[in-house]
């Protein structure tokens, strides 16, 4: 039986999604900068997405800008608001994605000043931390809304309120919040938001940077002039289509989603912590409803990984984009965690697809590999002893 639980690293497309694709990629090849009626469709296309990607997280169609992915929407975000000429300071949380720490390093080589703001034992930014990250010359400031490991949320509007009052910019990447919990640009205080299509049903290669209207974002693609100057290149109608009605299903069904993940997290945590040992990451702290990332301690997480994934059952170590590695997770060793019971962890996301008897599957599969390699373990000391 073939069990897929890593959707924070990808889900599956929706299929209603594709048969929204489909004439895009068979029948409607026009090109949307095009005059013509076959390019008017493909434009029509583009903007119906923009109005559904806009509802889902409570902004303006206008404030929409399509990028390939949410790493390209984190590095729009980043370069595009520090400018052609960066200066100043910016700050992020220690707990960010490769996608948004690598061009903040960047920027650190070009003399850029970088503040990292802790997180406390459960992965969360305290305001009083942020607030002592912030300077007079604060450019921006990055903190996600919800972790791709750990699934823990963050206080975003009380964090932007502290932000807003320094006069700094506030940028989140919510790639894994958007279709999971309820996202409001508008209240939520923020200035930039970073959306990525394939975390919830819809295609790979298509993203969002969602800007308000007050702030003007340097284009890192310049040609053509399309996304109103701020993105150039020729749109991807079929994704971007695609997006839209990921963004429209989830807006419609977010709340049982949500539900249904929830009892199935709430069951198979409660399962696990049976076992002695057992550690949880983030559990005292609100997280997604689809994410469970724990640990066992003596035990590699690689290894655990791929007995699984040889029982069919597909999980993951931690973040995709920094899957090969081989180090542990740098956002437990911001949480305090030691190096070895981080090396050890586990990441479970749950889908659409998946149910109570798939759970029950990867419970029953996990308890007789954890026996097995633990037994393993003391065969291992007694010889060596």
């Amino acid at each position: 039986m073939a069990i897929y639980l890593d959707h924070n690293a990808g889900s599956p497309l929706d299929e209603r999604v594709l048969d929204t694709m489909l004439p895009y990629l068979r029948e409607q090849q026009g090109n949307p900068s095009s005059v013509h009626r076959y390019g008017r469709i493909a434009r029509e296309a583009i903007e119906q997405a923009r109005i559904q990607v806009a509802a889902l997280v409570q902004a303006a169609p206008s404030q929409v800008i399509f990028t390939s992915g949410g790493t390209e929407a984190n590095n729009l975000a980043i370069f595009g608001a520090m400018g052609p000429h960066p200066q100043g300071h910016l700050a992020i949380s220690a707990v960010e994605h490769p996608s948004l720490r690598e061009p903040v390093l960047a920027l650190q080589a070009q003399g850029i000043k970088i503040t990292e703001i802790e997180v406390d034992s459960e992965g969360r930014v305290n305001p009083l931390a942020l607030g002592a990250a912030l300077r007079p010359d604060t450019r921006l400031v990055s903190i996600m809304w919800a972790n791709n490991e750990t699934g823990v949320l963050q206080d975003i509007t009380t964090l932007s309120e502290e932000v807003r009052i320094q006069g700094s910019l506030f940028h989140t990447d919510a790639v894994q919040a958007v279709g999971k919990v309820p996202l409001d640009f508008h209240h939520s205080g923020v200035h930039l938001m970073s959306l990525s299509a394939h975390k919830m049903g819809g295609p790979k290669g298509v993203g969002a940077l969602i800007v308000d209207s007050s702030v003007d974002i340097f284009p890192l693609l310049r040609g053509g002039g399309q996304e109103k100057g701020r993105r150039s290149g020729t749109e991807n109608v079929a994704a971007i289509a695609g997006f839209g009605k990921a963004a429209e299903l989830a807006s419609l069904e977010m709340n049982q989603r949500a539900r249904d993940w929830s009892q199935l997290r709430e069951y198979l945590e409660q399962s696990l912590q049976q076992l002695p040992g057992i550690v949880v990451f983030g559990e005292k702290a609100e997280r997604l409803p689809n994410t469970l990332f724990f640990t066992v301690p003596g035990i590699e997480g690689e290894t655990l990984l791929m007995a699984l994934d040889k029982a069919g059952i597909g999980v993951s170590s931690g973040s995709a984009c920094d899957s090969n590695h081989h180090q542990p997770s740098h956002v437990l060793l911001a949480m305090g965690i030691a190096p070895e019971l981080a090396q050890g962890a586990i990441r479970v996301s749950i889908g659409v697809d998946n149910n109570l008897s798939q759970i029950n599957e990867l419970i029953t599969v996990l308890k007789s590999q954890i026996s097995k390699l633990q037994r393993m373990l003391l065969c291992d000391v007694g010889y060596g002893v």
